[in-house]
C-alpha cells in the first residue's frame, strides 16, 4: 500500500479523533515563553503567534553615548546585544562595537578626564539604589557602600574627584561626597544637608570650591558655593540675597572660573547665560525667545559652548562663541531629539540622537566645519525605518481656551484605507514632554495593526514654558490635566481618517495615574486601558514612595499631612473611583519600584475587580519603575497586543 504524504495522515487520524481530542489539540496551541520573573495574574498566555509576528519589531537597539577616553579617543557608549544594556567602545565610526561591561543588570558609565578610568553605574532589579564601580578587565570594584541610592554630580576638572550625591546616613537626605575612583578609601562626606533635591553641580577650576544645586520643585532651584575642605554651604549672593525663585538645569564652570548654566530666571523659557557668583544674579547669552535650552558643554579650552534647544519637540544643536558672542547652528544634524552630549578634550562633540524614522545612535560634529558623523547604525530588526510613520502634530484649545498639543503617528491609508483606531498615550512626569523620537515597539501597532497614536502634551508638560508646566501644581489644579484629554479625543473623533467609536488609553508613571483617570472621566468613549506603574491614591503613594523623593513629590502633588489637601487628593485619585472604572483594564507592575510601589497596583486592580471586571495584571519580581529587561519589555508588550487586538480591534 503506497503510504500517505504526512499531512494527508494527520488529516486521516485528526477525523478519526474523538471531538474531545480535538478540543484538547486546539486548546494545546503553542504559547510564547514567560520570563521566569513574570507573575501574571488574570491575564491570559500569549500566543506564540503574537511573540512571532512580532518580532522583528522588538529586535532594535538603541546607543546611549556615553563620553570619550582622553587617553585612545575612543568613544563609550551603552547599548544592548542580549538581555541588557551593557558598555560598548568604539574606535572609529561605524566600527564594530567593543563589548566591556557583562552584566545582567543595565548599566551606564562615565570616564575620567586624564587617564579615561572606567566608572560603572549599576542597581539591582530596577530598584535605583545604584552603586558606583570601576571596570577593569571584564570585572568591577564597588567604590559605594552597596546599600544606598547613590548619584553622579560632576567630575572636577583635573579629573582628579568624582563629585556625587547619596542617601547612605539615613536613606532620606541627599548628602555631597567625593571619591577618587582610583583610590576607594578617599571616599569622604563633604557635606551634611536636608533633602533630596541636593547635587555636586559642578567643581571650579580651581579645584578648592564646588557649585551645589538644591532642587526644590521644577520651578525653583536655588544654588550654593561648597567650600571642599570646610564643607561650609553659602548661597550665592550671601544669605540675605533677594532673588526670584527661579529654576536652573545644568551648572558648569568654564576654565576662566565663570559659572554658565540653564535658567528661567527672567523668562518662561531655559536659556543659557552666566551667573554672577557674589550677586547669585543670572544674565541671559543664547538669543532664543522661545523654547528651553536642555543642555550645554563647554570646550576644555573655553573657546566654544554646544547647547542644544528644544524647538517645537525637536533638538537643535548650536555652537556659541563666548568670546564674540556669535552663535552657529550645526544645520547638518538629521532632525530629531538629541539625548546625552560631551565635548571631548580635542574638541569633537560627541552625542546620541534619534527620530521617528531611526533608533537613538551616536554622533559626532566637528566643531570648526560643523561636519556631521555618524558613528552607529543600530540595527532595526531587519525593518526598513523609513516605512515608519513621521509624526503629526495635533493643536486643541482646552476647556478654558489653554492650548494643547499632541504628536499622532497615522498608519499608511493605502495599507489601512478608512477610519482607523486610535491610542491615546500619556507621559509620565508630570515634567516630562512628548517628542517626536523613535517609537520602537509601538511601530507594530502603527504598521502592521493599523492603530493610530497619539502622544498628548497636556499642561504641566514640559517644553511649553514655566507657565505652562505650573498649570497642574497641586491637588486643586490636579485634574485640569485630566480634562486637557477631552478635547483631543473630540478632535480625534472629528478626524476622517479616525474612529471615534474605537479609542483607548494607556500611559506609565504619571501618565499611568491620567490613564486611570481618563479611563474612569471618559470610559463612555474608550474601549480600553492599559496603565502602568500607576499613582492610584495620591496619598497612599505619597505614604509609600521611597523616602529620599517624598518631599519632592509632595511639592508637585500636594501633601497628604494637610488635612484639606488630603481631602482633596483622595478625592481625585482613581481609587476613590474605581467602581465607575467599567472598561477592560491592563495593569503593569515592577516588583521593586521604588517611586510607585507595586501596592498602589495591587490596590486598583482589587477594587476593579470587586465591581466584577475585567483587570489583567502583570508584575515583573526583578524590575522596578518600568520594565529595562528585553525578555521582561517583550513579554509585556506581547500582553498588551493581545489586550489591544480584544478590547480595541474586536480579535480573539
Amino acid at each position: 500500500m503506497q503510504r500517505l504524504p504526512a499531512l494527508a495522515s494527520a488529516l486521516c487520524l485528526l477525523a478519526l479523533a474523538t471531538p474531545g481530542a480535538v478540543a484538547a489539540q486546539t486548546a494545546a496551541a503553542p504559547l510564547a515563553p514567560k520570563p521566569a520573573a513574570i507573575e501574571v495574574d488574570g491575564a491570559p498566555p500569549v500566543p506564540l503567534a503574537i511573540a512571532e509576528a512580532t518580532r522583528p519589531y522588538l529586535e532594535f537597539r538603541s546607543v546611549r553615548f556615553q563620553g570619550w577616553n582622553p587617553i585612545d579617543r575612543t568613544m563609550l557608549i551603552a547599548t544592548r546585544f542580549a538581555n541588557t544594556r551593557q558598555l560598548h567602545t568604539l574606535t572609529g565610526p561605524l566600527m564594530d562595537r567593543h563589548q566591556i561591561s557583562f552584566e545582567s543588570e543595565p548599566v551606564s558609565g562615565l570616564l575620567m578626564p586624564g587617564d579615561g578610568t572606567q566608572v560603572v553605574i549599576k542597581d539591582k532589579g530596577g530598584d535605583e539604589f545604584f552603586q558606583f564601580y570601576t571596570l577593569k578587565d571584564g570585572r568591577l570594584t564597588l567604590l559605594t557602600d552597596g546599600k544606598s541610592r547613590n548619584e553622579v554630580g560632576a567630575v572636577s576638572h583635573d579629573g582628579h574627584w568624582l563629585g556625587y550625591r547619596s542617601t547612605r546616613r539615613n536613606g532620606v537626605d541627599a548628602d555631597l561626597y567625593v571619591i577618587d575612583p582610583r583610590h576607594p578609601e578617599t571616599n569622604r562626606l563633604v557635606a551634611q544637608v536636608t533633602g533630596g533635591g541636593w547635587q555636586i553641580g559642578d567643581f571650579a577650576p580651581d579645584g578648592k570650591t564646588a557649585l551645589v544645586t538644591e532642587y526644590v520643585s521644577v520651578a525653583r532651584t536655588n544654588l550654593y558655593r561648597l567650600d571642599l575642605s570646610k564643607g561650609t554651604l553659602t548661597p550665592l549672593g550671601g544669605p540675605k540675597a533677594k532673588l526670584a525663585p527661579a529654576a536652573f538645569g545644568k551648572v558648569a564652570f568654564a576654565p576662566d572660573g565663570k559659572l554658565w548654566a540653564t535658567s528661567d530666571a527672567g523668562s518662561d523659557f531655559l536659556r543659557l547665560g552666566t551667573v554672577d557668583l557674589a550677586s547669585g544674579r543670572f544674565t541671559a547669552r543664547s538669543p532664543e525667545p522661545r523654547g528651553d535650552v536642555e543642555d550645554f558643554d563647554i570646550s576644555p579650552d573655553g573657546r566654544f559652548i554646544a547647547y542644544t534647544v528644544n524647538i517645537a519637540g525637536e533638538s537643535k544643536l548650536r555652537l556659541f562663541v563666548p568670546a564674540s558672542g556669535t552663535m552657529r547652528d550645526v544645520a547638518k544634524l538629521p532632525a530629531g531629539v538629541i539625548g546625552a552630549m560631551k565635548v571631548a578634550p580635542w574638541g569633537t562633540i560627541g552625542l546620541s540622537l534619534e527620530s521617528a524614522k531611526f533608533p537613538a545612535d551616536a554622533f559626532s560634529v566637528d566643531p570648526i566645519s560643523l561636519a556631521v558623523t555618524r558613528w552607529t547604525a543600530s540595527e532595526t530588526g531587519g525593518l526598513d525605518p523609513a516605512r515608519n510613520a513621521a509624526a503629526e502634530l495635533v493643536e486643541v484649545k482646552s476647556f478654558d481656551g489653554e492650548p494643547v498639543s499632541g504628536y499622532l503617528y497615522r498608519p499608511d491609508p493605502a495599507k489601512f484605507p478608512g477610519k482607523r483606531p486610535v491610542i491615546v498615550d500619556i507621559h509620565g512626569g508630570p515634567e516630562g514632554q512628548s517628542r517626536p523620537g523613535f517609537r520602537g515597539r509601538t511601530n507594530y501597532l502603527v504598521n502592521e495593526l493599523g492603530i493610530a497614536v497619539l502622544l498628548p502634551n497636556v499642561r504641566g508638560s514640559t517644553g511649553f514654558g514655566k507657565r505652562f508646566v505650573a498649570l497642574d501644581n497641586g491637588p486643586f489644579k490636579r485634574e485640569d490635566s485630566v480634562r486637557d484629554i477631552e478635547p483631543l479625543l473630540d478632535r480625534l473623533a472629528a478626524d476622517p481618517q479616525i474612529d471615534g467609536a474605537a479609542m483607548a488609553v494607556t500611559g506609565g508613571s504619571y501618565g499611568g495615574y491620567m490613564c486611570y483617570a481618563s479611563a474612569i472621566r471618559y470610559g463612555a468613549r474608550l474601549k480600553a486601558a492599559a496603565c502602568a506603574v500607576a499613582i492610584s491614591n495620591f496619598v497612599t503613594f505619597l505614604q509609600n514612595t521611597q523616602g529620599y523623593r517624598r518631599d519632592l513629590r509632595r511639592v508637585e502633588y500636594g501633601d497628604e499631612r494637610n488635612p484639606a489637601q488630603r481631602t482633596q487628593l483622595l478625592a481625585i485619585s482613581p481609587l476613590t473611583h474605581a467602581d465607575r472604572l467599567a472598561i477592560p483594564l491592563m495593569v503593569t507592575t515592577g516588583g521593586n519600584d521604588p517611586r510607585v510601589p507595586r501596592s498602589e497596583a495591587e490596590q486598583m486592580v482589587k477594587a476593579v475587580r470587586a465591581q466584577g471586571r475585567t483587570a489583567w495584571h502583570l508584575i515583573a519580581l526583578d524590575e522596578g519603575h518600568g520594565y529595562a529587561k528585553k525578555a521582561n519589555q517583550d513579554y509585556q508588550f506581547w500582553t498588551e497586543v493581545a489586550f489591544w487586538k480584544q478590547n480595541l480591534l474586536g480579535q480573539k
